[in-house]
């Protein structure tokens, strides 16, 4: 009974193993992995009272290879398309800008890294939008009574491969405070 048991763990524990890496790397086409990796420059508040885009001062994406040991080419490069901003409350408030699809233009190196400069994350859409539109006219958000709206910012890239993949990064999140 020992043995059957023995022989059974040697059997499933490679196959979790396996199934575990699988799950993490085929969740997207292609064989590179896109993801945000850093920012430089982020906001921890907005004032409503300066212009819009609020921009984001350094963005980093890298692209990284499905298969770290495997070879790779330039057919792995990744064009970048667009992004997507989307927003949460934080706050009590149920009211939310409405989301964002800006075009982006560059190429992300099999891996390797681009920086985007002055990404926006806000822009007069969102802040001509419930409830940004009644903390610029009224000095409040009239749902909630507050003169602060927490949001959660949720940034996603989306590109392709030029061997025609698509690919996407996972939502990259930070929290700002949007002021009058």
């Amino acid at each position: 009974m020992k043995n059957h048991r023995a022989f059974l763990l040697l059997l499933i524990v490679p196959a979790l193993a396996v199934a575990g890496c699988r799950s993490r790397t085929d969740r997207s086409e292609g064989t590179v992995l896109l993801t945000v990796s850093h920012f430089d420059g982020l906001p921890f508040g907005v004032t409503l009272s300066n212009p819009p885009p609020y921009t984001i001062g350094t963005l980093t994406i890298r692209s990284v290879a499905k298969d770290p040991g495997g070879t790779t080419s330039s057919l792995q490069d990744v064009e970048l398309r667009s992004y997507e901003v989307t927003y949460r409350r934080r706050d009590t408030g149920t009211r939310v800008p409405p989301p964002s699809v800006q075009g982006v233009f560059g190429v992300v190196p099999v891996n390797g890294t681009t920086d985007l400069l002055n990404t926006g994350f806000m822009f007069t859409d969102q802040v001509l939008s419930q409830p940004l539109k009644d903390l610029r006219d009224f000095g409040i958000d009239r749902e909630t009574g507050t003169a602060v709206i927490v949001l959660d910012v949720s940034l996603r890239f989306f590109g392709r491969t030029l061997s025609g993949d698509d690919v996407a990064t996972e939502p990259a999140v930070f929290t700002i405070e949007v002021r009058p």
